[in-house]
């Protein structure tokens, strides 16, 4: 399929047909140039929206990277043959910066705050990565190309000064999220099921919210209630949060499926 296709298929509305553009435009810049490219800061969706298009332009092209393994928001490299992925995180050409910030005593800053702050300097949403908040401040991955502006005009978050700092990747320390473990029991392993369990809701309550276009199944819309779902999908629903089916067990004595799922809380 040439690009044009491609788009028609994968788009489903006209911001994600734009963005789906710029994948396919970096993926062919490096290919046509022999260098490296890469995209903006990406968030899950838009990360398994734009796999599911590569794997029909491209297989095997493109790496997801945004600083550190599980890091959220990635964004997409492509590479040439001479370019090893490990010498490309390490070296020049990669895209990816981190900061610390550090605030002052007490100033507990959400991530709203630092987003916010970043945004008023005109920074654009896929300039940004993940902002992992520490007892002393945050650290603030971006792109490169936003070094000069950040440690030249940041000055403040919220109503807090800031002092910024340039570190390696290496010296990231993300800390995992709180989750709250669930254990449930279903007829079988449906949609609307699941997401019932998943976050302590009525059945019709995430049936309603499947229709109304509101859950992910892996970062990927779904508004069929009867899909099944497998061990390791992560459920997502937009005002509820995440959640991941961590297992599938056996029956219970009433011959219901057993289900251990992790809620990000």
């Amino acid at each position: 399929m040439n690009k044009r296709e491609l788009l028609d298929k994968f788009a489903r509305d006209g911001e994600q047909r734009l963005l789906l553009a710029r994948v396919l435009d970096q993926q062919a810049r490096a290919e046509q140039r022999g260098l490296p490219t890469h995209t903006g800061f990406l968030s899950p969706a838009e990360q398994a929206q734009s796999a599911d298009l590569l794997m029909a332009a491209a297989p095997g092209q493109g790496i997801l990277f945004g600083g550190y393994p599980e890091a959220e928001r990635k964004l997409w490299a492509f590479l040439p043959d001479w370019l090893e992925e490990e010498t490309w995180q390490t070296g020049e050409d990669c895209p990816v910066r981190a900061l610390q910030v550090k605030t002052p005593p007490g100033a507990q800053l959400t991530h709203r705050d630092y987003l916010g702050s970043l945004m008023g300097l005109g920074l654009t949403r896929e300039k940004i990565g993940d902002i992992l908040l520490g007892e002393e401040g945050a650290q603030v991955l971006v792109l490169g190309e936003t070094l000069p502006i950040l440690l030249s005009q940041w000055e403040k978050a919220g109503r807090y000064p800031v002092r910024l700092e340039e570190i390696p990747l290496s010296s990231l320390t993300p800390t995992p999220g709180q989750i709250k473990e669930i254990r449930a029991t279903v007829a079988s392993p449906r949609l609307d099921a699941v997401l019932a369990a998943g976050f302590s809701i009525p059945r019709s309550r995430a049936a309603e919210l499947i229709r109304a276009g509101r859950v992910m199944v892996n970062h990927r819309p779904q508004e069929k209630g009867d899909k099944l779902v497998e061990e390791g999908d992560t459920l997502t629903c937009r005002g509820l949060g995440k959640c991941v089916l961590t297992a599938i067990g056996g029956t219970s004595k009433r011959g219901r499926i057993i289900l251990t799922l992790a809620r990000y809380i």
